[in-house]
């Protein structure tokens, strides 16, 4: 029986793990990317890094031959001129700058090789984590959209039809105010076809207005003035 219990305990602690993870995928899926991001970066850094070593060796390899050739023709001169000794010290020095030139040579095939393996492994990294970062975004974007159809709670949380439902009733109320107005000044009694004409805008006014009043005053005043 004890043994019954620790095997449900376990699966409990498991199926509560696998909860916890689903409810949090697009959160640990931003920190993994975040974490590969930099990762990446790291890898890029260090290849970077090999090449500019590789392309000092490179300059080394050069200046290695170019000092070789040069104590070649002086040893050349002066085997013309019958100095067999110095002959002999530039060519034990050629032949160790020489042994140089191909240690340098050989590491920098098998560096070559290196370079190229690496290089080829930050591409697809590089690949691998483009396609995850958009892989993110379009689980963002259908996240968002699935939650706006889940509802944890549905006493607490307004859903898109239940707004558009609240909408509909606004603009019927709005639709039903509006015709009861109109339908009232249609029924207002005193106003005649004249007066309804002109508060709703269509002819002269029929009611005297202060402008006009002030005109006629204006007209009297010069009148008495002549």
């Amino acid at each position: 029986m004890l043994k019954l219990f620790r095997l449900l305990a376990r699966g409990a602690a498991a199926r509560a793990e696998e909860e916890v993870i689903d409810r949090h995928a697009l959160l640990i899926l931003d920190q993994q990317i975040r974490e590969t991001r930099v990762s990446l970066e790291r890898s890029r850094q260090a290849l970077a890094a090999a090449m500019a070593g590789d392309k000092a060796e490179g300059r080394r390899f050069a200046e290695v031959e170019a000092r070789a050739a040069d104590l070649e023709e002086r040893a050349l001169a002066a085997l013309a001129a019958g100095r067999e000794e110095l002959a002999a010290e530039a060519a034990e020095a050629i032949a160790e700058l020489e042994a140089e030139r191909d240690a340098i040579g050989e590491a920098r095939l098998r560096f070559a090789r290196e370079v190229a393996r690496i290089r080829s492994v930050v591409a697809d990294a590089t690949r691998r984590q483009s396609e995850l970062e958009r892989g993110r975004r379009i689980a963002a974007a259908a996240e968002a959209a699935r939650r706006l159809g889940v509802q944890a709670n549905p006493s607490e949380r307004a859903t898109l039809k239940e707004a558009e439902a609240t909408l509909s009733r606004l603009r019927a109320l709005q639709t039903e105010a509006a015709d009861t107005e109109a339908a009232l000044a249609e029924t207002e009694p005193g106003l005649s076809i004249a007066e309804r004409l002109e508060r709703e805008g269509f002819g002269a006014s029929t009611r005297p207005s202060g402008g006009a009043v002030l005109d006629r005053l204006r007209r009297k005043v010069e009148a008495r003035a002549a």
